[in-house]
Parts: C-alpha cells; sequence; structure tokens
C-alpha cells in the first residue's frame, strides 16, 4: 500500500464516533435546526448536531419524511436574495459582489448538512439519511432538490483524492467480509464457503474503495477471476469444485461482479477510478496479464425484447446471441446513449464491446434480466482514452467485428445509415 494509504488507515483505527446518548432536549428538532444554523460557537453547534442526529436515528418514517419536508421548504433558495445579488454582480462585478452572488444561490440546508457533519463519525449518518430520503421523495420536486443538495456535497467529501483502495481477502477482518456478502449485487454469495472461493484461491483478487470517515463501509467493490483466456460463462468461473490455478500462470484478469454498496452515495460515480486503478495494480503485480475483460450481465435485456414485442428463446444460443448485440449496438436511450446501463458505464470508462455469450449465467436472476446473456467489455489499455473520447463526442458503441457481424452492422459507423428508431 501506499504511504497515504498507511496514513488513511491510521486515521480509519482513530475514527471517532457520534458520542454517548445525550439527555432528552425539550426543542423540537426543527428548533434545534434553527438553533444549530444559528450558533456561532463551535461547542453549541455540536452539541446541537449531535442531538439532531441522535433524535433522527430515533424517529419512523412518517417523522423523516416530515422532517425532510421541513428542510427542503424552510432552508431552500431565497429567489428575491439570488435575483437582487446577480443584478448587483451584473452591475459592478467584483470578488464582494462575486461572493455575495455566490453565497445567495446556495441553498442554507447545504450548511446545515456541514453543520452536522462536523460531529465526528457523522458522514456516515448523512449517507444513510440520503438513502432514506431518496426512498421517500418519489416525484416531489421539493425532496428531489433536497436530493441533488446532498449529491453536490458529496460529490465532494467522496471525490476520488480521499479514497482508498484496498484489497479484500480471505484475511480481511470479519465484520468487512460479512458486509462484502450483504453488497453483493450482482452474482450472489450463497455461504462463507462461497466467499472462500472467491477470495482465497492464488487465482482470485477482490478490491474495494473505502473513505476515512467511513473506515468500515466500503463504497464499491470489484471480484476479479485470473485466467488463461477469456471466459464466457460465470458458472464456470464459480464453480464449486474448480481447480484454482496459479496467479503466476494467469494471462487475463477478469472482472465478474462490480458491486456499489451504499444507496446513499447513488450518482457518486466510483466505477470508473476502481477498475482503473486495479487494472494498474494488477499490470503491476502480474507482468503476465495481457487481457483486461469483464464478464457483465445485460440487465436490460429481457425488458427490451418484451416492450418491442419480439419473440425469444434463452435456450436458443446462436438467437440470444445475436439479439443480444443487436441491442447492445442498437437501443438507445434519447439522446443516443446505449440503452443498457452497464454497457453505458464499461463504454463510458473506454472499454470496447469484445464478445456475447448465450447461457453464460443460468441463475434465476440472470435469466430474468439478460434471458442467461453475458458479455465480454475489453480494456485495452492502449486504446481506453481514444474509445473514451469516441463516446464522449458520439456515443459510439466500439465493438469487436463478430459482435456487430452477429447484430448485421459489419460495416463501420461512417459507412453505415443512421441507426434504428431511439427507444425510451
Amino acid at each position: 500500500m501506499s504511504l497515504l494509504a498507511d496514513l488513511l488507515s491510521t486515521v480509519f483505527e482513530r475514527t471517532e464516533r457520534i458520542g454517548p446518548i445525550l439527555r432528552r432536549d425539550p426543542r423540537s428538532t426543527e428548533a434545534l435546526i434553527s438553533d444549530l444554523m444559528a450558533s456561532s460557537s463551535e461547542t453549541v453547534a455540536q452539541d446541537l448536531a449531535r442531538r439532531i442526529l441522535q433524535r433522527y436515528a430515533e424517529m419512523d418514517d412518517v417523522a423523516r419524511l416530515a422532517l425532510f419536508r421541513h428542510v427542503a421548504e424552510a432552508l431552500t433558495l431565497d429567489t428575491s436574495a439570488v435575483r437582487s445579488a446577480l443584478e448587483a454582480y451584473e452591475a459592478s462585478p467584483s470578488a464582494d459582489s462575486y461572493r455575495a452572488f455566490t453565497a445567495a444561490t446556495e441553498a442554507p440546508r447545504h450548511e446545515l448538512v456541514r453543520r452536522l457533519n462536523k460531529v465526528p463519525g457523522a458522514t456516515e449518518r448523512l449517507v444513510q439519511m440520503r438513502a432514506d430520503l431518496r426512498r421517500m421523495a418519489g416525484e416531489d420536486a421539493a425532496l428531489r432538490a433536497l436530493d441533488q443538495d446532498f449529491r453536490h456535497l458529496f460529490k465532494s467529501w467522496f471525490n476520488r483524492g480521499f479514497l482508498v483502495l484496498r484489497p479484500i481477502s480471505w484475511q480481511s477482518p470479519a465484520h468487512i467480509l460479512e458486509k462484502i456478502i450483504a453488497y453483493e449485487a450482482v452474482h450472489t454469495i450463497h455461504s462463507w464457503d462461497d466467499l472462500r472461493r472467491r477470495l482465497k484461491p492464488d487465482d482470485r483478487r477482490c478490491f474495494a474503495f473505502f473513505h476515512p470517515a467511513m473506515p468500515d463501509e466500503p463504497l464499491i467493490f470489484v471480484e476479479v477471476a485470473l485466467t488463461r483466456g477469456v471466459p464466457n460463462s460465470v458458472q464456470t468461473l464459480l464453480a464449486e469444485d474448480r481447480p484454482p490455478e496459479p496467479a503466476a500462470d494467469a494471462d487475463t484478469a477478469v472482472f465478474y461482479s462490480i458491486s456499489n454498496c451504499q444507496p446513499g452515495l447513488a450518482g457518486i460515480s466510483f466505477g470508473n477510478s476502481l477498475i482503473k486503478q486495479v487494472v494498474a495494480d494488477l499490470a503491476k503485480a502480474l507482468p503476465g496479464l495481457k487481457t483486461f475483460v469483464t464478464l457483465s450481465p445485460v440487465p436490460g435485456l429481457v425488458r427490451w425484447l418484451e416492450t418491442q414485442g419480439i419473440a425469444y428463446e434463452p435456450a436458443d444460443p446462436k438467437g440470444m446471441s445475436r439479439l443480444a448485440a443487436q441491442y447492445l449496438l442498437t437501443a438507445k436511450r434519447k439522446g443516443g446513449a446505449p440503452l443498457d446501463p452497464v454497457a453505458r458505464f464499461h463504454l463510458g470508462n473506454g472499454a470496447s464491446l469484445h464478445a456475447v455469450h448465450a447461457g453464460a449465467d443460468v441463475s434465476e436472476n440472470g435469466l430474468r434480466q439478460s434471458a442467461g446473456v453475458m458479455v465480454n467489455y475489453l480494456y485495452d489499455l492502449g486504446k481506453v482514452e481514444k474509445n473514451h473520447d469516441r463516446f464522449a463526442e458520439s456515443q459510439e458503441v466500439v465493438a469487436s467485428g463478430p459482435v456487430r457481424s452477429l447484430a448485421g452492422r459489419d460495416k463501420p459507423a461512417a459507412e453505415r445509415k443512421s441507426d434504428p428508431a431511439e427507444v425510451d
């Protein structure tokens, strides 16, 4: 681990918690918030923040929703102040008028969240608070605006410079391993034996991002298989009777599961940095690795086939491969981005669509979402940046010749007519 990681690990070990249970305060939660916003004393402010966080932890969903509505409405933007500050800046641009304008354009609830976060250990509570908010907000405009404020702050607090990449192994603390089991979102970990098969053998790796303010909570993790050649089935990768291979003999690193762990950090992108950092670390540690690919689900495939009225048969590998290739290359959101969320993620990272495999995941979830289809996205280190730029500029799906042939799109993009009608 780097010196920075070692230093942050020390911070992990010393992180304080919110503190002891405080005596009941007769003031309402709304009054506590008002007093916190008005306080100029650091000591008083921390006491108030602790009381608010403690009060929130004791609330049921009805009370929490009422609190969110209060914060969203009482601490929102003063549009008259914004308008006046803008007019003053336009009339006389200066450091002072610009400072006044930027202050007016920030809703007071930003400062509320920052003040709450001054309590040691509060960050994790605030992340959970946003998860509750997202669960309750629905289409309520005021609550969705409050969620955007949380997201804006979290994007700064959880940027890549603060994250630490840590390997997860069979020797990792039990409370971390329990969370890997709980947070696995792609291929369910059914038991401790199942987890051991994914972590202990020499040809398996797992890496997670952590934040110093949440030392016991992985933010995102990736599971990696070291293989010879590119795999075409997750059943083969995860088979109970699979004979492990020496890591030094592997020529391919396969990212077969990437799981975001914190609903309260939705919209904060970690995956791009995680994969690129893991690729770099693995390439350095194991020079024999020449190929870096995913084995990824196609979660929108079945829904797309059904909404388009297209008949499909999971037991027909040729037919499913063809339909999946057509979906990945032609099904678009408004604006032209691929409809499939996993495709958007990897193509946006600079990967290319390398291969399509029918019957690659015959689990209940794999059949329900992807009709058993999985795909390889290839991270070619020499082409990642170029592919990223192409996708950012034109949202072109960079795909191998075999995949284009499967979809009936053999010609280069410049020689083809426009794509079929876009799909919402």
